[in-house]
């Protein structure tokens, strides 16, 4: 299709969306989410129309769930431009955006508002926007109740944005850490708690994360048991957590060294797991060896009597 058929389809299209009939509103927006789904120039002419953005982010404010969801597949899709991704998020757009995280009319558009923010969010320079916004507070509370359909997608957003630093300090106060662990605790799939264990690696790289996660009664017990007979990713985001315990704590070390099952753990991992795992597991046996606990620990065995 030319440039200029796909000009005239997009002002046609425009023009019945605003139209009062749901039914004509959802077949306009039909043939928009189809026109930007695979084609990055088609996504440019549509941000380009004159008054395109706003029509889309008012009729994702509407009480229709299926306009709504669409309105949010077409942002979506102009988001997967990266030269659209600065003035997609501008801040009032974000609070709209924000809006629709905290009452959305369904559970698809949960799902496309949040891909929606992770889109944007890639951008680095708009990491910070979503932190004054308030977005990262708004995803931790999401997250921390029921897990529905759109849960995944939630944590892959709160994972892009703390990986800015001021952005962790946001979501550890808004208490992301209690809530990732209850993630991992639960049983609603290992496809989430590998998720929350990956922004919980994110959240410790600075100290108010660490801080909050050595503070966590327990920890190290549970990373040793996500260890023991969870899926790679999360083996993976658990051995990476405790090199970071062991690093800034001695009494993790020691937690550690009164698990007898601990040793076998890492000897299992070191050979049967991903080459991340296997590498994370060599550096734990390492911190081990090399801590002042050489022989016993409160009268146990030394760690390495398997050897």
């Amino acid at each position: 299709m030319s440039a200029v058929r796909i000009l005239d389809t997009i002002s046609q299209c425009l023009s019945e969306a605003q139209l009062d009939s749901h039914e004509v509103q959802q077949k306009a927006l039909k043939t928009l989410v189809s026109i930007t789904k695979v084609s990055p120039k088609n996504r440019n002419l549509l941000a380009e129309t004159e008054g395109a953005i706003p029509v889309f982010l008012n009729l994702s404010k509407s009480s229709d769930s299926i306009i709504q969801a669409l309105s949010l597949s077409i942002l979506f899709n102009l988001s997967l431009n990266p030269n659209l991704k600065q003035s997609l998020a501008e801040i009032q757009n974000i609070y709209h955006l924000n809006s629709v995280l905290v009452s959305p009319n369904s559970p698809e558009s949960s799902r496309l508002a949040s891909s929606l923010v992770c889109s944007l969010a890639m951008l680095d320079k708009n990491k910070a926007k979503f932190g004054v916004a308030g977005t990262v507070q708004l995803l931790v509370k999401a997250v921390s109740g029921p897990h529905g359909p759109a849960a995944h997608h939630l944590l892959s957003s709160l994972a892009e944005l703390v990986q800015f630093h001021g952005n962790c300090t946001l979501a550890v106060r808004a208490g992301a850490v209690p809530v990732l662990i209850q993630v991992v605790k639960s049983t609603d799939g290992e496809d989430l708690a590998g998720t929350s264990l990956a922004v919980l690696c994110l959240l410790v790289r600075f100290n108010e994360g660490l801080n909050a996660l050595r503070k966590t009664d327990g920890i190290v017990s549970l990373m040793v048991d996500v260890l023991r007979g969870r899926c790679m990713l999360s083996k993976e985001g658990a051995s990476e957590i405790l090199i970071r315990l062991f690093d800034e704590s001695e009494g993790c070390v020691r937690d550690a060294l009164r698990l007898p099952e601990f040793a076998n753990v890492l000897a299992d991992l070191s050979v049967r797991g991903s080459a991340k795992a296997r590498e994370r597991a060599s550096l734990l046996m390492r911190k081990m060896m090399d801590a002042e606990l050489d022989t016993y620990v409160d009268g146990s065995p030394m760690f390495f009597q398997w050897q």
